[in-house]
């Protein structure tokens, strides 16, 4: 017996239906290049959050982009002890196989992540048994220490100040990866911070020589 579509995967299914007919059947050739291979010149790292998608964002087309997401768009510094490193394999395949040109933090406004680790509102809780999300905005904890100094843990300026924060430690952290550095020190790969405020619609990139997030124009 075939199990009953649910109301969500049949609203998924009516999407892909408009998919296959606006998206698909109308750039057949694109598709079939992309059957070739890929080659995006850029790395997206982005949250989870699924209010801010990076290729709508970006108003980008399939294979422009080599996107990761996670909770609070984190990249933990490089390390070579046993594990499953899912953000640095990503990391290592966009930088050394594909070649990528630029590396793209984005943050974004009412990220979860980033809240809790700006209130350690997951201190101690037991959520999915694993703490696995407390565990991984702990890589936020030093970042938190001047955020709370200067604004507190609570309210709209604190949680920005946090989020903010977040995509400059995401790039500190890119930066302890030699085969980043490396590249970024002969011109060959760029690091760019932004931010998108989902309030107002709005990008900013981080100016690194004034460490302002500017709005993008």
């Amino acid at each position: 017996m075939t199990d009953p579509v649910s109301s969500e995967l049949g609203h998924l299914i009516d999407g892909y239906r408009r998919f296959r007919e606006q998206g698909w059947t109308p750039k057949l050739e694109r598709w079939r290049e992309l059957g070739e291979g890929q080659s995006p010149r850029i790395m997206i790292i982005a949250c989870s959050d699924s209010r801010v998608d990076p290729a709508q964002i970006f108003d980008t087309d399939p294979g422009e982009m080599f996107v990761v997401r996670n909770v609070a768009a984190m990249v933990p510094p490089f390390e070579t002890a046993p594990g499953l490193h899912g953000v640095s394999a990503a990391l290592e395949f966009a930088v050394q196989v594909l070649k990528v040109r630029e590396i793209i933090v984005l943050g974004h406004g009412m990220c979860g992540g980033c809240q809790a680790a700006l209130n350690q509102s997951l201190q101690g809780s037991e959520l999915g048994e694993g703490g696995f999300i407390a565990d991984w905005i702990a890589l936020l904890d030093e970042a938190r220490i001047p955020v709370v100094a200067a604004h507190g843990t609570t309210g709209r300026e604190a949680e920005r100040a946090m989020e903010l924060a977040g995509v400059r430690t995401s790039l500190a952290n890119l930066r302890t990866f030699p085969c980043v550095s490396t590249k970024e020190a002969r011109g060959t790969l760029r690091l760019r911070g932004a931010f998108f405020a989902i309030s107002d619609g709005i990008l900013h990139l981080l100016d690194e020589n004034t460490g302002e997030f500017e709005p993008a124009v």
